[in-house]
């Protein structure tokens, strides 16, 4: 299968799962009517935790939601990928991704490894490792013959993580959260550069726009730009307005003449 579609969305989550399920649906149900063999969707897909002092709502595989998705899924036959907290043990969940795909239990294929504890001015500070566990090992997945390198957004600043999918994967994807500040100045220098070094396909889908709380008070705001972006670094596909899905074709030939151009797997001594 030479060329693959793929379905990126984009979302504003907030600390509603219900809601979030909501908008994941419609933009499933978009991705499908555009014959996309995958849809990803960003961090947080299901929950979004708002308020520092809050708890986080895990997703149970067991529970309804993930029933729910998997009775999507197994309707419409479009494999569904999402990244969302995942209930966990000692008060604390993992940030995972995961794979809902027909005929097949749900399963976590990846937990974020490295957790974003910082205060960036002009934006609250943030410790994901009050209230999430790291995951340990990268990971692939392969669907329809395509293999796919798993990120989350923090870890898209750790060069080394990369390094571990360099060559051996088709695409990599970012589903991400980035905050407005470090969006502006980081985000699509440090996707094309996965790109380049990579020489494969990137997907970054990402929260975008301001997030309020359920509960009230003060909110929080992403940077969004969920981005497509080919093995020469090119951004094919950048999403700028709010929610909204957006299927890209990608081919492998691009991966191939981009390879041959510049054979870094030949070339590399460290």
């Amino acid at each position: 299968m030479n060329k693959f579609k793929l379905g990126v969305a984009q979302l504003t989550s907030i600390d509603d799962v219900r809601a979030n399920l909501t908008h994941i649906e419609r933009l499933y149900l978009e991705a499908v009517r555009k014959d996309a063999d995958l849809a990803v969707f960003p961090e947080n897909s299901l929950y979004l935790r708002i308020r520092s002092a809050g708890a986080i709502e895990g997703l149970n595989l067991a529970g309804a939601e993930a029933a729910q998705l998997d009775k999507l899924v197994a309707k419409h036959g479009t494999p569904l990928m999402l990244t969302t907290p995942v209930a966990a043990t000692g008060g604390k969940a993992h940030n995972s991704t995961v794979l809902f795909q027909r005929g097949l239990p749900a399963r976590v294929l990846y937990s974020k490894i490295h957790l974003f504890d910082v205060d960036v001015a002009g934006a609250p500070p943030v410790r994901e490792s009050d209230g999430f566990h790291r995951g340990v090992e990268p990971a692939v997945v392969e669907i329809d013959g395509w293999k796919f390198g798993l990120s989350i957004c923090y870890d898209l600043r750790f060069s080394e993580l990369f390094v571990r999918y360099a060559q051996k994967v088709d695409a990599i994807l970012i589903p991400s959260a980035f905050l407005v500040p470090t969006g502006e100045a980081h985000w699509h220098v440090l996707v094309r550069a996965r790109a380049i070094e990579c020489q494969c396909f990137v997907a970054a889908p990402a929260q975008s726009g301001e997030h309020v709380s359920v509960q009230g008070g003060s909110g929080r705001s992403t940077f969004g730009h969920s981005l497509v972006v080919d093995p020469w670094g090119k951004i094919i596909t950048e999403l700028t307005r709010g929610p909204e899905m957006h299927v890209t074709e990608l081919n492998r030939e691009l991966i191939e003449k981009t390879r041959r151009q510049i054979p870094m797997s030949g070339h590399r001594r460290l």
